[in-house]
């Protein structure tokens, strides 16, 4: 894409990215979780949230300092190749999943490859409950092709599914990758007009997002994967309302405009006399632009057509044309700041780590195929959406919508996700085979 001649290829580029890293999305947590023994399982599997978060962190860095470079887009796609060599070549020399392994008859690799990750005292262990596991079909079937029948008709599978899906769903919904995607445009609305600084106090909820993910990663295994989600969700809703609060009243303190006898007014108000009620939200959502005052921007000001720019600057005025200029640009910072160090510990890792835990072996792989992507495509509708909604709702009702959503998380969480902490994939998936717990509840260690 770097070298992109024309929009196709890099659109083609664009398509082989989202192909690849939607695959590793499902695969990574997967294979980390069949390697890993149960008591640290949860840690392992949420390093794979780490390094996405690190990474977004390192993108931000890498994205403020080519900013001011000749062909900035094509060195930031450029560069981003250089991690994705490295993890091709260290990817070689990885072993297969033990399970799969021992799913496939090759019993004496899959021992091999327990050598090689467990204690020399937990691989005896490991390797009867996995022929225990092949003796009763908990976890296994003979046929290596994947029964769709049993997998929609199938209670345990379906219930099992219902749950994977809805964490994936609702891990978007609450809005992270809005606020990842559009944390500067979300800094300018709360009145950081310049570009570079709201690029920079983005680094903020990255650096958070990365910083929390690893706090999320000793809590995992040690509070549980339902404790810590509920947790999570009741921070989550706690910052929106902050992030929904700080823009309504962004919008109810922004300075008013008077009308003038000018070619350069706003033609939306050039004839209308009801001036008082009017401030430079309303400038700004009629298509305008807003002129803030010379003294003082938070004093009444003009509204001009956005061709009028050069009117404004003349007069040694500041231009506002996409966002107000506002005194509660400090609240929006802490309720974004707030929202991510609650979600990353607890809402970034859980939904990767129970989909990773909660599905038989024969079909893990297509559950949690299907859960990812009902993750990917919730993440599209949610970032398409975002500043749609924001300019026919506005952001404090967008925010308000989010922790509404959030809190139906949080009562999705409470009534059907089931603790699976320390426990194994053949004590996990018994959790559902046992159809006497029809409210799928499991002991809260």
């Amino acid at each position: 894409m770097a070298a992109a001649p024309n929009p196709f290829v890099l659109i083609f580029g664009r398509l082989l990215v989202g192909l690849g890293v939607g695959v590793a999305s499902l695969t990574a947590p997967l294979y980390v979780a069949e390697v890993s023994p149960s008591d640290v399982r949860g840690f392992l599997v949420s390093t794979t949230v780490l390094y996405i978060t690190g990474g977004q962190f390192i993108s931000y860095l890498v994205n403020l300092g080519f900013t001011e470079v000749a062909g900035t887009w094509r060195w930031m796609l450029g560069v981003s190749g250089i991690p994705a060599v490295l993890q091709f070549g260290v990817m070689l020399f990885l072993p297969e999943s033990p399970r799969w392994l021992f799913r496939k008859g090759r019993v004496d690799e899959a021992v091999s490859v327990l050598e090689k990750v467990y204690h020399p005292e937990q691989v005896e262990n490991e390797v009867q409950a996995l022929a225990s596991s092949m003796s009763t079909g908990i976890g296994f079937k003979n046929s290596t092709k994947v029964d769709w029948v049993q997998m929609v008709k199938g209670r345990e599978v379906r219930t099992a599914l219902a749950i994977g899906i809805g964490l994936q769903v609702f891990q978007q919904f609450v809005g992270i990758n809005t606020v990842m995607y559009y944390s500067p445009s979300i800094m300018q609305m709360a009145g950081f007009t310049s570009n570079q600084l709201a690029l920079s106090l983005s680094l903020i909820t990255s650096g958070f997002n990365a910083l929390g993910t690893i706090a999320g990663m000793y809590l995992i295994d040690r509070i549980g994967r339902r404790h810590l989600a509920m947790f999570s969700l009741i921070g989550v809703i706690f910052a929106l309302l902050v992030l929904s609060a700080s823009f309504k009243l962004s919008e109810l303190s922004s300075p008013s405009f008077q009308i003038e006898d000018s070619n350069a007014t706003c033609v939306n108000f050039s004839n209308s006399s009801q001036t008082s009620s009017w401030g430079c939200v309303d400038c700004l959502q009629q298509g305008c632009g807003f002129c803030a005052a010379a003294d003082n921007v938070m004093n009444i000001g003009s509204c001009y057509q956005l061709t009028s720019k050069t009117t404004c600057t003349r007069q040694s005025r500041t231009w506002y044309s996409s966002v107000c200029p506002g005194k509660f640009g400090w609240m929006s910072i802490v309720g974004l700041t707030l929202y991510i160090i609650f979600f990353s510990p607890g809402m970034g890792p859980v939904p990767w780590t129970v989909n990773s835990e909660i599905y038989p072996l024969h079909l893990r792989g297509v559950c949690g195929g299907v859960a990812a992507m009902s993750n990917w495509i919730s993440n599209l509708i949610v970032s398409e959406s975002f500043l749609s909604l924001t300019e026919a709702v506005g952001e404090a009702i967008t925010f308000g919508i989010f922790a509404v959503i959030a809190l139906l998380a949080l009562l999705f969480v409470w009534r059907f996700v089931p603790e699976t902490k320390g426990l194994s994939f053949e004590e996990v998936e018994r959790l559902f085979v046992d159809e006497s717990n029809h409210n799928i509840e499991s002991p809260d260690a």
